[in-house]
């Protein structure tokens, strides 16, 4: 994998995310969108990118990808609860989910051009 395409993939899940709240039909399980080691960039930071482990930005990497993994998981279990989750306040800048999602991406594009 590399940075670019972790980075596309990564974003695609707000997109996700927000069609998920506009029709929550129980088609994502929180259970499984909360494990951070299952996804594309997860299976990497485990496998691969062990070879980044040294760096700074990859710990804060790891870090970040897990909160993702806890506040997607969240705006899931709110809307399959029935809450009127709204997007704007859910995936909204400055949600839970936006913050980690957007440490994800600086993180990588920050070991990206230490690369």
């Amino acid at each position: 994998m590399n940075f670019d395409t972790a980075i596309e993939s990564h974003a695609a899940w707000k997109m996700k995310l927000a069609a998920y709240l506009a029709n929550p039909d129980h088609g994502l399980k929180a259970s499984a969108i909360e494990v951070d080691d299952q996804c594309d960039l997860g299976k990497w930071l485990r496998g691969e990118g062990q070879k980044y482990s040294k760096s700074p930005e990859f710990s804060k990497l790891v870090s970040a990808h897990t909160q993702f993994h806890k506040a997607a998981a969240e705006v899931v279990r709110r809307a399959d609860s029935g809450q009127n989750v709204k997007e704007e306040v859910a995936l909204g800048a400055r949600s839970e989910f936006a913050q980690a999602s957007t440490a994800v991406v600086k993180a990588l594009m920050m070991m990206k051009a230490r690369a």
